[in-house]
């Protein structure tokens, strides 16, 4: 049976007896599982009313609220499952993870602490702890509890990439490099992964590893605007400007319309004398100053010094 042949046989069950609680909450539960949530929430919130003593509930409102992205809700729902079960470290975890959203990492710290006091060896509640010290860029910190989870388990791909981004700020590129073909082996599509490859192999200046690493990126994710930028800027310094251009084609044709891409593409049109479309993509990348690295007050200078000089 398909869980949505499963909901018509609970619901036809609610109809003809309303009071059978049991197939109410397995109700709520299963249109929870099926991304209903709001029709969800009110199953729990009307059993949270006759069982307002059931921790449970207050667990599953809590998850509930999280998906309807109305965290403070979360937060009190979990709070409440916690008041009244506090030896179930579920509620906590989750607990955490709303305080991460909400940029509170001091309380959710303590709420995953609180799990490793109930299991020392929950790898996930290490790798919270490690994020919320990243967050805040204690790194030291955050390079201890991604190690203690990849002990517990060396298959996590984020803690390794977590590292492998605390590495590189070390500037222990040789680490970082590692970190990052562990993520791959682990998970041979994880486009950041050949981005952070690519973006160190650029800063040696490995143009050729870059470019390699680049092209399996925008595989992955053809909308990464990052990779394009940097794949035009290594053509343009081997000067081999028409593929350079190639590749802002080909962001245009995969991301929306950005400030940088339209500034490159124009300094790429000036090598090329294609003097309209600079002026075209100058103005493009003005009309998109809130996509731009810098003032747009520049990019407009700079068009109108090149305008009054031709």
């Amino acid at each position: 049976m398909s869980k949505f042949d499963k909901l018509e046989e609970l619901q036809n069950l609610l109809k003809s007896d309303p009071n059978n609680f049991q197939v109410r909450r397995e109700f709520a539960v299963l249109l929870l599982d099926c991304n209903y949530p709001e029709e969800a929430l009110q199953h729990f919130l009307y059993l949270s009313k006759i069982f307002n003593n059931d921790s449970g509930i207050f667990y599953n409102i809590g998850i509930t609220y999280e998906k309807l992205k109305e965290l403070n809700k979360a937060e009190n729902a979990y709070r409440k499952a916690i008041e009244l079960s506090p030896e179930k470290p579920d509620a906590y975890y989750n607990l955490g993870l709303v305080y991460i959203d909400l940029k509170m990492y001091e309380q959710a710290v303590e709420c995953f602490e609180k799990v490793l006091e109930y299991d020392s060896n929950d790898s996930n509640a290490y790798f919270s702890i490690g994020l919320c010290y990243f967050k805040e860029k204690k790194y030291d910190g955050a390079l201890y509890y991604f190690k203690r989870t990849i002990e517990l388990n060396d298959e996590d791909i984020y803690a390794h990439f977590y590292m492998g981004n605390i590495l590189r700020e070390k500037d222990d590129v040789v680490g970082a490099t590692e970190e990052f073909y562990r993520v791959l082996e682990i998970s041979p599509d994880y486009s950041w992964a050949y981005f952070n490859l690519a973006s160190i192999a650029y800063d040696l200046e490995d143009y050729d590893s870059a470019v390699e690493n680049l092209e399996k990126t925008l595989q992955y994710n053809p909308k990464d605007i990052e990779a394009y930028k940097i794949y035009a800027k290594i053509l343009t310094k081997l000067g081999d400007y028409k593929n350079a251009l190639s590749v802002m084609e080909r962001a245009k044709e995969n991301c929306e319309e950005n400030g940088d891409l339209c500034y490159i593409q124009a300094q790429i049109n000036k090598l090329l004398n294609q003097n309209d479309e600079y002026v075209e993509n100058m103005n493009n990348a003005i009309k998109n100053y809130l996509t731009l690295s810098f003032p747009s007050t520049l990019a407009k200078k700079e068009l109108e010094e090149y305008t009054k000089n031709r």
